[in-house]
């Protein structure tokens, strides 16, 4: 597990990709980002800690810069997990992120100043909260008989934040990269997924909002993966993509006629 899995992942060969016409058993979901945010949306505390910082940001470039730092954040967990860093190593990371964010708005900014604004977002109360198409579209798939199940990297008791968000009785199970070992987009997590669901890869589909991580991790055990593209950013994508979570029953139909 390593290199060479991503490359192979992010360059499948024809034997890798999965199967037409392989009924669907089962669907798994990212969440953050796609059943769930941040609340208030993690946009908003861009903006008002740029502003405590007497920095004008446009927040209308900020779901791209986001989306550039958050890919970001992909491939430097998939080289090293950043919760295992050092807090100096962490520190570098948060900082480059941040600016990552503040470029993509417009704003050259020192590496002491970005880390401040990261530091003052972190430090607003926050909690999840679920996209309104969330409940929706797993209480649909959960009326087709489809199993539901939760893929998540988040190093939190991930028992309480489905129980806390409701989604608890629609799941049949919730696994995080902590119980698995390793997190997306290497294989333990979307393997023990399989097992949970008692289904092939083929006959799995998983919807998330990353490339890396979910897409290349997906594709890596043979899972059909599903994109999750709320702006539409992801325009060059080599995988099937979606607006919405409404979505997907449309994606599942089409697919197996």
């Amino acid at each position: 597990m390593g290199l060479a899995f991503l490359r192979q992942a992010l360059h499948p060969s024809a034997e890798g990709q999965a199967q037409d016409n392989v009924a669907i058993k089962a669907v798994f979901f990212d969440l953050y980002n796609t059943l769930a945010r941040f609340d208030p949306p993690r946009e908003e505390q861009q903006v008002r800690a740029c502003r405590d910082l007497g920095l004008a940001l446009r927040p209308e470039f900020l779901p791209r810069a986001y989306h550039q730092a958050d890919d970001f954040m992909a491939r430097e967990n998939a080289c090293s997990p950043i919760s295992t860093r050092s807090e100096e190593d962490r520190r570098r990371f948060f900082t480059d992120y941040e600016g990552i964010i503040l470029r993509g708005c417009g704003l050259a900014v020192s590496d002491d100043l970005a880390y401040q604004v990261f530091a003052r977002v972190r430090q607003n109360p926050t909690r999840l909260a679920l996209f309104d198409d969330a409940l929706p579209t797993l209480s649909a798939l959960k009326r087709r008989g489809f199993v539901l199940g939760l893929l998540s990297n988040i190093h939190r008791d991930l028992k309480r934040i489905t129980d806390d968000l409701g989604l608890a009785s629609y799941l049949d199970f919730a696994l995080s990269s902590q119980e698995a070992g390793a997190e997306k987009p290497y294989p333990p997590l979307f393997l023990a997924a399989l097992a949970r669901a008692g289904v092939k890869p083929q006959e799995a589909l998983h919807v998330g909002d990353q490339y890396r991580n979910d897409v290349v991790g997906a594709r890596g055990v043979g899972i059909q993966p599903l994109l999750l593209d709320r702006y539409g950013l992801e325009a060059e994508a080599d995988c099937p993509c979606i607006r919405s979570l409404a979505d997907i029953e449309k994606y599942l139909d089409k697919s197996t006629n």
